[in-house]
């Protein structure tokens, strides 16, 4: 039979039901764990709808930052994950942890399927913004089934998320005098570091603004 839920949608709360997991050949119930890799460099409102939706399709859930070799990175690994492990456990109070699954977060250097199946996980969990997106992420699943035997679970980013990214959030960052217009986009933690960043004059910022300065002339 399946499993009835409660999920709260604002003040209100809606039952939602999720299928039964599925059992081993030994009639055990099969332990569902899944890996949302990314940089995360900033967390965003983004990130943080893929995870609390990945809390409803999965048992556990492990938020793995890593790092993007063809990515210049803002905040260092250790940073990334201090907020990303602040965020994920605002967000697990917010929703009183009513049968969703547990979220930790991991740093992991190399690749990501390497390190998914050092922590036994069944899928990766990936949010899709755009059809750019989804082409990219589809031929990347394809490859880590093939190779791997991993399967990839994905999710529609919601409307309001499409466009966002972390190269975006840097240049509002390093061009923008007013910040307000971050609020919209990252949580007020992520904001406050940002404007940190931007005092101390961090070099990826200000590769921004010279390479600005130059297109305009």
């Amino acid at each position: 039979m399946p499993r009835k839920r409660s999920a709260r949608l604002g003040s209100r709360r809606a039952a939602v039901i999720r299928p039964a997991s599925p059992r081993a050949a030994n009639g055990r119930r099969v332990w569902h764990l899944a890996v949302f890799p990314g940089s995360f460099d900033p967390v965003t409102y983004g990130h943080l709808d893929v995870i609390r939706r990945g809390r409803a399709l999965f048992d556990e859930l492990i938020v793995a930052v890593g790092r993007n070799p063809s990515k210049d990175e803002l905040f260092t690994a250790a940073e990334r994950v201090a907020m990303a492990r602040d965020l994920v456990a605002e967000l697990v109070r917010q929703e009183r942890n009513d049968g969703l699954a547990s979220v930790r977060v991991e740093a992991f250097d190399g690749l990501t399927v390497d390190f998914a199946r050092r922590r036994g996980a069944t899928a990766l969990l990936r949010g899709i913004r755009n059809l750019s997106d989804l082409q990219n992420e589809v031929q990347q699943a394809v490859t880590n089934r093939e190779v791997a035997g991993l399967e990839t679970a994905f999710v529609v980013a919601g409307q309001s998320f499409a466009y966002t990214s972390s190269s975006l959030i840097k240049q509002l960052t390093a061009m923008g005098r007013d910040m307000r217009p971050l609020k919209k986009v990252v949580p007020p933690l992520v904001v406050a570091r940002l404007i940190e960043k931007k005092r101390e004059g961090h070099p990826v910022l200000h590769r921004l603004m010279v390479s600005r300065d130059g297109a305009a002339e």
